[in-house]
């Protein structure tokens, strides 16, 4: 065992006294459900059933979302388990994924090996950036094939792992494949020394359309005459430039609604306090769109609704340096993408929406409002945005199928 990883059970070991406090803590937040907390011991929460299981991990909603497919091929040749760490990723596990569902252990040596004692997986495959080293040593001791699929490694967090390469190697070496997001990714990976990393494609352009309430998406658009527009996933410092824009743009469009939906819906009130005379409404209330008016969206798993909605969408996290968010949500969907200049986290998606002519680039917050205008101006542009969306998503469409073959291949 590598004198990293020997490092890092005997430090998670010595933290695992205080993780109860820190999970009860986290349970008064409203972050953990206090019901499910053994789970998160290794303590299973369900029977295993009988025949072949492989196991999926899945941390938060965007790799849970994007997993969704490769999930329904497996399925149906092996009882699919699905970890998640956060409680939206297991609302959207429970109602969308043909899997068992349970919260992932922490990645101590003892949670580990009671997980999988239990669960005896057949295979194992890890979402995107997901390395628990306790977790991949139970299953390297168990000689159970593990595979990291759409996968991305930052430069800068390739040069971190380069400076222990014994201990990178014993990681992400161990992986029968790993099937990186972007060609950017892979020379990362491959730049660790490792020889077994493919470039097929990012699971996200393969992900099932967010889900629709056509009725009400109907009550909605009869409730002002519109346009809507949609700003998704924002974050502080983009509310008010998304607002700004709104009142420029409603000087020549009375019936305009602006969307915000916020990265976290308890943000509504501030958001709301930076509305001043604007008609301000709230869907968690249950209350109408005003013409004229913000509508917030703070709820969770409505945005497929919403960029159904929307003529023109701006995706948040981009204006502010985030990263960015998932833009490619709104393509599948048709809904034309703006997004301001910090896009690390899904610098690929962007480029090859850009490059297909789905997305739209903002250089700052000034330019939210011409750029919005533009398109409400141009129904030919949105729809040739819309038809290029679209169709830079079906190209992926059988990467799913093709990731679940693989690992049913290699499970025993």
């Amino acid at each position: 065992m590598p004198a990293g990883l020997t490092a890092y059970r005997l430090a998670t070991a010595g933290i695992a006294p205080l993780l109860p406090f820190w999970l009860a803590r986290r349970a008064r937040r409203g972050k953990e459900i206090a019901a499910r907390l053994p789970e998160r011991y290794g303590i299973a929460g369900l029977a295993r059933p009988p025949g072949r299981l492989v196991w999926v991990h899945a941390a938060s909603m965007g790799e849970t979302m994007s997993a969704l497919g490769m999930i329904d091929a497996l399925a149906d040749r092996a009882t699919v388990l699905l970890t998640t760490g956060t409680r939206t990723a297991a609302a959207l596990a429970e109602s969308r994924a043909r899997a068992l569902h349970q919260f992932v252990p922490l990645d101590v040596a003892a949670h580990a090996t009671r997980f999988l004692d239990h669960w005896r997986p057949d295979a194992a495959v890890f979402l995107e950036s997901e390395i628990w080293p306790n977790l991949l040593a139970g299953l390297d001791a168990r000689r159970i094939p593990r595979f990291l699929f759409n996968a991305r490694l930052s430069a800068r967090s390739a040069a971190r792992w380069r400076r222990a390469p014994t201990l990178a190697r014993a990681l992400f070496g161990g992986f029968r494949l790993i099937a990186a997001q972007s060609a950017p990714d892979a020379a990362s990976l491959r730049g660790l020394g490792l020889t077994r990393v493919e470039t097929w494609g990012n699971l996200k352009f393969a992900a099932p359309d967010l889900p629709d309430d056509p009725a009400a998406r109907a009550a909605l658009a009869a409730a002002a005459a519109g346009p809507f527009i949609l700003a998704a996933s924002t974050h502080p410092g983009e509310d008010a430039p998304v607002i700004a824009a709104h009142r420029i743009l409603r000087e020549t469009r009375p019936g305009l609604v602006t969307i915000i939906a916020p990265r976290h819906p308890e943000r509504a009130d501030a958001i709301a306090g930076l509305a001043g005379d604007l008609p301000v409404s709230r869907r968690s209330r249950g209350e109408a769109p005003a013409a004229g008016g913000l509508y917030i969206a703070d709820t969770l798993g409505e945005l497929g609704l919403f960029y159904r909605l929307a003529a023109v969408s701006f995706i948040g996290g981009s204006l502010v340096p985030i990263g960015g968010h998932n833009m490619i949500e709104a393509a599948q969907l048709g809904c034309p993408v703006l997004t301001g200049p910090h896009l690390a986290n899904f610098a690929e998606a962007a480029a090859t929406l850009r490059t297909a002519g789905a997305l739209a680039d903002l250089a700052g917050p000034d330019d939210l409002a011409p750029a919005v205008a533009a398109l409400l101006d141009d129904p030919a542009r949105r729809a040739a945005m819309a038809a290029s969306g679209r169709a830079a998503c079906a190209g992926l469409a059988g990467l799913p199928a093709r990731l679940a073959r693989t690992v049913l291949d290699e499970a025993p």
